[in-house]
């Protein structure tokens, strides 16, 4: 019976601290979702919510959305490398999320520049179809919180 006893108390133990680090961790993704978002945002023309919105673009929508997943690929590589040390884990997912953020908002631009996916054409196109360079964009968004995901493990 005692051990019984002592086996919910570690249990009891490690619900508690299990709770608090996703708490953590997920306030720490929140964060990073919506500075992904933001930069995403400072690489579309206009407002990017507006464009989703109100325009129901389906360019900037999934653009917004494989940056979205980029991101959580490196934050849930991050916190499943910090091999269960709860602020090593929570450090190496601001400081890689981070990273992985401006190399995502780096590569949209570059390939707006030279590949020639026009960004501004994307979000400003008032036809509502996608376009294959959209998808182009978003798979290569994809791609880099992938890699960056995979670096960072």
């Amino acid at each position: 019976m005692t051990t019984l006893a002592a086996n919910d108390d570690s249990l009891g133990q490690i619900l508690l601290d299990g709770t608090g680090a996703l708490l953590a961790y997920a306030g720490v993704g929140l964060v990073l979702f919506i500075v992904g978002f933001y930069m995403t945002d400072l690489a579309t023309p206009g407002r990017l919510i507006t464009v989703i919105r109100e325009h129901r673009n389906p360019n900037a929508t999934l653009l917004a959305c494989a940056a979205t997943v980029g991101v959580g690929l490196i934050v849930g590589v991050s916190i499943y490398a910090s091999g269960g040390d709860l602020a090593e884990g929570l450090t190496r997912t601001l400081v890689f999320g981070g990273v992985g953020i401006i190399a995502q908002t780096v590569a949209t631009v570059v390939f707006d520049r030279l590949v020639g996916i026009s960004i501004r054409r994307l979000a400003d196109d008032a036809e509502d179809r996608l376009e294959p360079a959209a998808i182009l964009l978003a798979v290569a968004n994809l791609m880099i919180g992938f890699v960056t995901a995979v670096a960072v493990y």
